[in-house]
């Protein structure tokens, strides 16, 4: 069971959204696992962030920088923090749209502790001053800070301490080359499979004092987006569901019942994802169809549709985008039990122009 904190983040509209709000957050912070050891899950990502972490404590020295990557809610925050313990050094936490200036960086560099983490959330949303003068900051541990304008301006060295910086992103393509060549480690966290959400969940409910079997874990499990977040919390709604319907056990009827009320489906799809294929599918017999198009058809932006729901459906297999437009997967077809259009049909349902 492993989730982010992430600073300045808005509540999540959907219930299989992977920000965090502010409920997120609280439970996250009691329920974060304190050591490598109880981390779940990304196998490779902590047995190589292990051996550098050790063999820094061994030479007594600050652990190299270290940049995770990969989607909201999979353990970029844990990790930091479970960084920070595990080299026994305090941790600073803020986030790239919080620096907006030089300056603002320098005064946090310029206050953190010998061996401190600094925990840069978002780090492709820093300001390009502030990414340059971080340049320095992570190579040679020093800043230089400009006293003045114009041409009386001199710059003043400021020598820092050895510090630990541990960058996360959603967006690894957007940082630049010098920035993610000084970092001494990089880490891509990919999602979790079923099998370590449902430790996840038994984890969590264990913490939480929920009663839960293994069918119901694995329920929970299979539509949580191999996100442990989203399985954390949908996790949180099956609880009340079975305390309000139930006994308070959760079973897997009692899960697939209260997730039903909440329109989360068995492959983790909700009303929105359900819209957009049923649209795809229904108004324009599978597609291809033009993204501005979808989006009226479903009610909804374009930006909502492009950013929120495609990218899920994408990685489910059941859309893919073509330089013609959207186009449904015979996965989606058969997900909502619909029969594709028949052959010698166009992708819009109508007559192939050439067909016999």
């Amino acid at each position: 069971m492993n989730w982010d904190d992430t600073t300045d983040t808005p509540a999540p509209e959907r219930l299989v959204g992977a920000s965090a709000d502010r409920e997120d957050q609280a439970v996250e912070a009691a329920l974060r696992p304190k050591d490598l050891g109880e981390f779940i899950g990304q196998e490779k990502v902590r047995e190589q962030l292990d051996l550098v972490l050790r063999a820094a404590r061994a030479r007594g020295a600050t652990a190299d920088h270290v940049l995770l990557s990969g989607a909201p809610g999979l353990g970029k925050t844990t990790l930091s923090m479970i960084i920070a313990a595990e080299m026994g050094a305090p941790i600073r936490i803020t986030s790239g749209p919080a620096i907006q200036h030089a300056g603002d960086l320098a005064a946090i560099l310029s206050s953190l502790q010998e061996g401190e983490v600094l925990f840069l959330d978002e780090i492709h949303r820093m300001s390009r001053p502030a990414e340059e003068m971080l340049y320095m900051a992570m190579e040679d541990f020093r800043v230089d800070v400009i006293v003045g304008k114009g041409p009386g301006a001199t710059a003043i060295p400021l020598e820092l301490p050895p510090f630990t910086l541990v960058g996360a992103t959603t967006r690894a393509g957007l940082l630049p080359p010098p920035l993610r060549d000084r970092f001494g480690f990089t880490a891509h966290m990919e999602f979790y499979e079923p099998a370590e959400l449902e430790r996840v969940i038994h984890r969590s409910a264990n913490l939480l004092d929920v009663e839960i079997d293994g069918d119901g874990a694995a329920e929970i499990a299979g539509r949580s987006r191999g996100t442990p977040r989203i399985a954390n919390r949908l996790l949180r709604r099956v609880r009340d569901y079975a305390q309000v319907k139930a006994d308070g056990f959760i079973t897997e009827e009692i899960a697939g019942a209260a997730l039903a009320v909440y329109e989360v489906d068995t492959r983790g799809l909700d009303r929105l994802d359900r819209a957009v294929l049923e649209a795809l599918l229904k108004l324009f017999g599978g597609g291809p169809v033009g993204l501005s198009t979808l989006a009226v058809a479903v009610g909804e932006e374009r930006e909502t549709v492009e950013e929120v729901a495609e990218p899920f459906l994408v990685r489910e297999g059941l859309l893919a985008r073509t330089p013609r437009g959207r186009v449904a997967t015979p996965a989606a077809w058969a997900h909502l039990g619909l029969a594709p259009p028949r052959t010698g049909t166009g992708g819009n349902g109508q007559q192939d122009l050439f067909g016999a």
